[in-house]
């Protein structure tokens, strides 16, 4: 009797639909991603003079000081920088950047809309806020809109500069341009809104909630481990741990470690039940930019 060949390689009709979902889950974001930064460009920025930074802010300044049309040049100035993406990153990541960019320069291009108001504070926080929202929900799709990030990528990967310390001096030599090239006044106007941008872009990348990873070393584990699991209904993973030299000199036994994953709105109520238990437990909290699968929000017990 002959056993059937296992088709390892074939891959099963779920996952072939998750990816489908996926891929239209991240063609809708790159969609509204253009339509906000195109809002923000026409609406607001470029009527009035605005920049931003980045290389959104270099084709807002090329555009004014040449008038070059700005879709020309947020296409062209981005080219480099989507090559340098298909190096570092994916062909696959290089391929949705150059669409989306194409998108959003057709868009720029041919979308006509009347500046929707004269404050010149309205002007760069809103202005600013759209063009955040394009480029964070852009990113969420798979891509970018602006190669700033794919230059820092690179430059930190080659230098002793992280990413964020690129981006930070990459536009304050822009702006110190501006204000030479333009004036001051526009200059600092632009700044806010690059920071009204950046918080927008954070905000949509890390999510509503901010999630925090708290570590517990307690003598005392097993205790806050089952209120932390039946009082405040948080899921834990417990580790083993070995001794090691603590503040009382070399400790032999060994102890169990929790870990857990809770949003900033919990920490708090979390710390005073460990206090509970056992003051003088180590916990250790650091930040967490998103989550996926596992148990993260609270359920209710039965």
């Amino acid at each position: 009797m002959k056993t059937p060949k296992l088709k390892i390689f074939e891959e099963p009709a779920r996952v072939q639909r998750l990816v489908f979902r996926q891929y239209i889950k991240d063609a809708i974001l790159i969609c509204a991603g253009i339509a906000l930064a195109t809002l923000g460009l026409k609406g607001f920025l470029l009527p009035n003079g605005f920049l931003d930074g980045g290389v959104t802010g270099i084709s807002l300044l090329t555009s004014r000081l040449t008038g070059i049309d700005l879709s020309i040049l947020i296409l062209c100035i981005n080219i480099p920088f989507i090559y340098i993406g298909s190096k570092q990153i994916s062909k696959t990541f290089a391929i949705r950047t150059f669409l989306a960019v194409a998108g959003l320069a057709l868009v720029v291009h041919f979308f006509e809309m009347q500046h929707l108001t004269n404050d010149k504070l309205l002007i760069s926080v809103f202005g600013g806020f759209f063009l955040g929202a394009g480029i964070g929900l852009a990113m969420r799709g798979g891509c970018v809109i602006d190669g700033t990030e794919v230059l820092a990528v690179f430059v930190s990967r080659n230098s002793s500069l992280s990413v964020g310390d690129f981006i930070a001096v990459f536009n304050v030599l822009l702006f110190a341009a501006s204000a030479f090239l333009i004036n001051l006044e526009t200059a600092l106007y632009s700044m806010l809104s690059y920071l009204s941008a950046s918080k927008t872009v954070d905000f949509l990348i890390t999510g509503i909630e901010e999630y925090i990873g708290v570590t517990v070393i307690s003598e005392r584990a097993e205790e806050i481990k089952e209120v932390l699991v039946k009082k405040l209904a948080i899921a834990v993973t417990v580790y083993k741990g070995e001794g090691g030299f603590g503040k009382n000199g070399l400790v032999e036994n060994d102890r169990k470690i929790i870990f857990s994953v809770v949003t900033r709105l919990e920490v708090q109520k979390l710390k005073i039940e460990i206090e509970k238990i056992d003051p003088k437990a180590f916990v250790i909290q650091h930040t967490i930019n998103d989550t996926k699968g596992g148990m993260i929000k609270k359920r209710p017990l039965h």
